[in-house]
């Protein structure tokens, strides 16, 4: 697993038949990689925004730290209502969902509705995860967000102008 070098770029996917989604390829061959040769996909929502984020296997190596960092932050900040449980329920509260060759997968419905997913995903890497937008829901995000924005909307208008051929 450590020759995983993390997640890069963006993607676009439609919602497939049978309530499918496709992994797009650049995504599919990193989260393969990240989850040992499996085909493995995790799945959550996002802790504050409304978006699902996805990983591979290997991130979970990462969680315990990750808490651990985040504790200690809290106590060095007085930060009296950081509850380690509840964090740690959103770190590790993560659905493993198996995926095929050409990167279709199911979605579990509570988390279509968390991310507010309706007709399709943008795939927005951030190194060791990537974020996974209803484009609808994207649109809404402030000016921090206009480079995915704009991505995801010139993602979008490929993708409307090639299922109208």
């Amino acid at each position: 697993m450590s020759a995983f070098g993390g997640y890069n770029g963006q993607a676009y996917s439609p919602a497939g038949e049978k309530g499918r989604f496709v992994l797009p390829p650049a995504f599919r061959k990193a989260v393969k990689e990240s989850s040992g040769g499996n085909r493995t996909l995790c799945l959550a929502a996002h802790d504050r925004f409304d978006c699902l984020i996805g990983f591979g296997l290997s991130r979970t190596e990462k969680l315990d730290a990750q808490l651990d960092r985040e504790e200690e932050r809290a106590i060095r900040m007085n930060q009296p209502d950081f509850d380690r449980e509840v964090r740690a329920a959103q770190l590790f509260g993560f659905e493993q969902l198996p995926f095929d060759d050409s990167g279709r997968f199911v979605m579990p419905e509570h988390l279509k509705e968390l991310g507010k997913v309706e007709d399709g995903l943008y795939f927005q890497a951030a190194g060791e995860f990537f974020f996974i937008w209803a484009p609808q829901q994207l649109k809404l995000m402030g000016p921090e967000w206009k480079s995915a924005q704009a991505a995801c909307e010139t993602l979008l208008a490929g993708a409307r102008k090639g299922g109208a051929a």
